[in-house]
């Protein structure tokens, strides 16, 4: 068996050049977020919006001249991507519905349990197109995932995991829904999932997530999150087989007690990575639930960056802020900072900036960061408040 072993600045380059977060840009316009996304699998969405929302942050990292309308027309206009339950809610491939029907199946006996409802909201939508919950008058309280709720959004969500339903748009964080007949072909919708076995589903998911992060250990790990029935010995499992099938590589990092895994797919990217030899001076703001944070322990361990979204801590137990997101520079995590909220027509504002204890700051490092706080004010239509930049 290959096994690979990197020092720990080696996989940190890796794991940066695979996001596309090392060197000049690799993704450009929305070509550009259908390799990224068909690269990692699928990007995650959480509906907060300081400075746009979850997968906005994620693309503007790596797309050149990122727009936030791009992805909306990818989604709802182009409908080449779905967004969808992965690694909970997420953004992925349109091609990849079939490999979710296990999914769909889960849900099906919500509906099947109240077709009533079901029968009514299809036809409402039928008659009228795409609907939120708010146009459909089933006040009746139902128990629901997040606890009692109106049945016509019950009924709207549930119709929606079972594939039903697909998102039509989305206004702010409203969800307008429609039919899927409408905007897929027949041969997609009704498509068998190509993974016949619960272990092939599982081999295929654990297969998809390292993928998604770019080095993974076999250990608990919220990467795991969403895959349907995972135990640690399924887990194990599919490690072996996907070890014996040569779909997975065993990487030995330098300094870390567990071996990681990558993707034998990977493994020319892996090389292409190690032959740059010129630093990267380029650099770029991460997401609260950027794919290369999936695994605080495992980011830890290989950037010596501790990392928690303390958004849903009482303000006295925060250690940072509210909404605090991670800077790269080169290779390292080298800053955190929290932004006021931003709001239009009003500049983009650094509330608190901390730099991390083990970086030694240059004024190379901090003119990148000047101009990649720019751009990210462009990304957000606004401009940047440079008297708000507190860097001592």
């Amino acid at each position: 068996m290959c096994i690979i072993e990197l020092s720990k600045q080696q996989a940190r380059k890796f794991l940066l050049f695979h996001h596309g977060l090392y060197g000049d840009y690799e993704f450009s316009g929305k070509e550009g977020i259908i390799s990224y996304i068909n690269r990692v699998g699928c990007i995650q969405f959480d509906p907060l919006n300081v400075v746009g929302k979850n997968p906005e942050l994620v693309l503007q990292s790596r797309i050149k001249s990122f727009d936030k309308s791009m992805l909306y027309e990818l989604l709802y206009c182009e409908r080449r991507l779905l967004d969808y339950w992965d690694k909970n809610m997420s953004i992925f491939s349109v091609s990849d519905w079939p490999y979710f029907q296990r999914h769909r199946e889960g849900h099906q006996h919500w509906c099947d349990k109240n077709q009533d409802a079901v029968s009514l909201v299809r036809k409402e939508i039928s008659d009228k197109g795409a609907l939120c919950s708010g146009d459909l008058e089933y006040d009746e309280k139902v128990n629901w995932a997040w606890g009692p709720t109106r049945l016509s959004r019950a009924a709207l969500e549930g119709m929606y995991h079972a594939g039903q339903l697909i998102i039509h748009h989305k206004a702010d964080t409203r969800k307008f829904y429609d039919l899927p007949e409408r905007y897929f072909s027949t041969e997609l919708i009704t498509s068998s999932d190509p993974n016949i076995s619960d272990e092939d589903y599982i081999c295929w998911h654990v297969l998809r997530r390292i993928g998604s992060v770019g080095l993974l250990w076999n250990r608990p790990s919220d990467a795991w999150l969403g895959i349907i029935g995972l135990k640690s010995s399924q887990r194990e499992k599919a490690f072996e087989r996907l070890i014996h099938e040569n779909k997975i590589i065993e990487v030995r990092v330098e300094g870390i007690k567990h071996p990681l895994y990558m993707r034998n797919a990977d493994n020319d990217a892996l090389k292409k990575s190690l032959s740059v030899t010129k630093s990267n001076e380029r650099s770029s703001i991460l997401a609260p639930l950027d794919n290369l944070l999936w695994d605080r322990d495992l980011i830890s361990e290989l950037f010596d960056f501790e990392y928690r979204w303390e958004v849903y801590k009482p303000k006295t137990e925060r250690k940072f802020g509210y909404y605090v997101l991670p800077i790269v520079y080169d290779d390292k995590i080298v800053a955190r900072f929290e932004p006021e909220k931003h709001r239009k027509n009003l500049p983009f504002v650094v509330k608190n900036w901390w730099w991390e204890s083990n970086i030694v700051v240059t004024n190379q490092m901090k003119n990148s960061i000047i101009e990649c706080l720019t751009r990210f004010a462009e990304y957000l239509g606004a401009y940047l408040q440079k008297e708000s930049l507190n860097f001592d």
